[in-house]
């Protein structure tokens, strides 16, 4: 097959609702997908999902940024884990859309920056359906912020120009979680949820994050022919080309 046709074949997305998981053990998923997603054994990939309480580090490991004792953290019902990711600590919990895009830049035609930037603009117009006037991190700060208050983060790792983590995006969560570290390590900012930021009444948080990764979807393959498929318990659905 020639280089044309090969630009004008659809290309395939699998988008995987995992529910509740474990953070460990969507690690241990994210990392088999990687490795097929290299060797061309998958097609690329988009897992949704949630995690119960988890607090994450990345791996400049700034430990000094929990600001509670590591043992104090079983008496909130959450976890520490350490990750490869950019970035520094963050939390993630029920009531967040979470969405680990596995995919090949390379195919797409993007680099790391036009990534990122395109997961921020993903999560702005996501927080415009419901009226809320979000942006990108200024100089220093990363994610996406309405006015001072951060409401979505991003922590990204990019391997062999294959991508893992990616976003959590606050709807709405316990934000008191949030009070035991600083927040991918940006003091005196607080973090906010869509919750908080708008009367607009809102979705299952189900709905809610394939919403989110809808807006996705949509930035990375409105000018590419792509089919779109879901993976639930139900089984795996093909959608319409976009």
């Amino acid at each position: 097959m020639d280089d044309l046709q090969k630009m004008r074949s659809p290309r395939t997305l699998e988008v995987w609702k995992l529910g509740t998981v474990n953070y460990l053990k969507s690690l241990k998923v994210e990392d088999k997908l990687v490795s097929d997603r290299k060797a061309n054994r998958i097609p690329d990939t988009l897992l949704s999902l949630q995690h119960p309480p988890s607090y994450t580090l990345g791996k400049r490991r700034t430990d000094h940024n929990l600001l509670i004792p590591e043992a104090d953290l079983k008496g909130l019902g959450a976890e520490l884990h350490y990750t490869q990711r950019g970035g520094d600590i963050t939390f993630h919990g029920p009531h967040q859309a979470i969405l680990y895009p596995i995919i090949s830049l390379r195919s797409i035609g993007i680099g790391a920056r036009n990534y990122v930037e395109t997961l921020e603009r993903s999560m702005i117009e996501f927080a415009s359906v419901y009226r809320v006037k979000a942006r990108a991190g200024h100089k220093g700060e990363t994610g996406v912020w309405v006015g001072d208050r951060k409401i979505g983060a991003i922590g990204v790792r990019i391997s062999s120009g294959i991508t893992s983590h990616g976003l959590a995006f606050n709807i709405d969560p316990d934000l008191k979680y949030f009070e035991h570290i600083v927040p991918c390590g940006i003091a005196d900012k607080e973090v906010t949820s869509l919750r908080r930021e708008t009367d607009t009444m809102l979705l299952h948080s189900e709905e809610m994050m394939m919403l989110c990764g809808r807006k996705i979807l949509h930035s990375f393959w409105t000018t590419r022919r792509r089919s779109i498929k879901t993976n639930s318990p139900s089984g795996l659905t093909r959608f319409n080309p976009v």
